[in-house]
């Protein structure tokens, strides 16, 4: 027999025994890296938001003048999907001010914003995603990231300016929670 042939008979014969070859469980364990930050704390957040949230309190900050506090009602709603539905109903005089601080006010005096968000945990915000939708303008404008802050049952939402300066807060309550 030639020796190119006695070589290729035993490489047929290597590849013909290797599948019933099992591989045996490792003696040792593999070392794992860390898990990515946020990954649970991600899944956390969006469950702590989901819920129905009443507005405590909302205030403005207009340039160059003092913030004002508006007087009215709103719910806040965020699902399992992270749909965020946000309606304000400010007073008449509310809507006022609203309007001096450039927010164009709808006819019915109703604001209600609805859409998917994305939640940033590293940043605490809340941003639509704006597809088709006019972003507004003002501080209540939904292009604006929602800088969100949690103590017990109470939500903070912020909208700040380009220099980082708050334009409005909104608080929360959770609905159902001790006031």
């Amino acid at each position: 027999m030639t020796r190119n042939t006695a070589l290729a008979l035993l490489a047929f014969a290597a590849l013909i025994a290797s599948p019933a070859c099992t591989a045996a469980p490792r003696q040792r364990p593999v070392e794992m890296g860390p898990v990515a930050e946020g990954t649970g704390s991600l899944a956390a957040a969006r469950k702590y938001l989901e819920g129905d949230w009443i507005l405590e309190s909302f205030e403005i900050f207009p340039p160059g003048r003092p913030s004002m506090k508006l007087v009215g009602q709103g719910h806040l709603s965020y699902d399992k999907y992270s749909n965020l539905r946000m309606e304000l109903r400010p007073d008449a005089a509310s809507a006022n001010v609203l309007r001096d601080a450039g927010v164009q006010v709808p006819d019915d005096g109703r604001f209600s914003t609805d859409g998917r968000t994305a939640v940033d945990l590293q940043n605490h915000t809340l941003t639509y995603t704006l597809e088709g939708k006019s972003p507004g303008s003002g501080p209540l404008a939904i292009n604006l990231p929602r800088y969100w802050q949690v103590e017990g049952g109470m939500l903070t939402l912020t909208t700040k300016d380009a220099s980082g300066n708050p334009l409005s807060v909104g608080r929360w309550r959770k609905a159902g929670a001790p006031q």
